[in-house]
């Protein structure tokens, strides 16, 4: 069974043991929420394909990126499809996958202001053009920022 553009969400996710099984960011923690997984998923998004390509860029052991690897494809954030020769596996992001870009947009975009010393260098995201993108922030219809202030969370029964 597939949901909302990929993410396989019967078969692959009935083992798992939710930490919170009505929380949607509890859930998408304990999809993605280790440091590997969100590595592989950024570098998927800056063109990473191959296996060589996610561990060059990482440094990930291998062991850990075939079982990172494993479970992106398994939840369905990536697709293993054949290489042009097909003599190799190469990931591709899914629909799912790339629906998690602005995810990964904001985390970046906090650990610029937040993780870096004022003046420290560190990698910029930008468009093709070399344009840096624009901060994303959450607004209601009306062009209202939406914070923790002026937001929260409808429990589910």
């Amino acid at each position: 069974m597939q949901l909302n553009g990929g993410l396989v969400a019967h078969d692959a996710t009935a083992h798992i043991e939710w930490t919170d099984p009505s929380c949607p960011v509890a859930r998408t923690v304990d999809l993605v929420g280790d440091r590997w997984s969100l590595l592989v998923m950024r570098d998927a998004m800056d063109q990473a394909r191959s296996f060589t390509d996610f561990q060059r860029r990482t440094g990930i052991a291998r062991n850990i990126l075939t079982d990172r690897l494993r479970k992106l494809t398994t939840y369905g954030l990536l697709a293993q499809v054949d290489s042009p020769s097909g003599k190799r596996k190469l990931y591709e992001l899914t629909d799912a996958g790339r629906d998690f870009f602005p995810v990964i947009v904001t985390l970046r975009q906090w650990g610029e202001r937040h993780a870096f010393a004022a003046g420290e260098d560190h990698s910029v995201l930008v468009r093709d053009n070399d344009a840096r993108i624009p901060e994303l922030v959450p607004t209601d219809v009306d062009g209202t920022p939406l914070t923790s202030d002026n937001t929260h969370v409808q429990r589910a029964e």
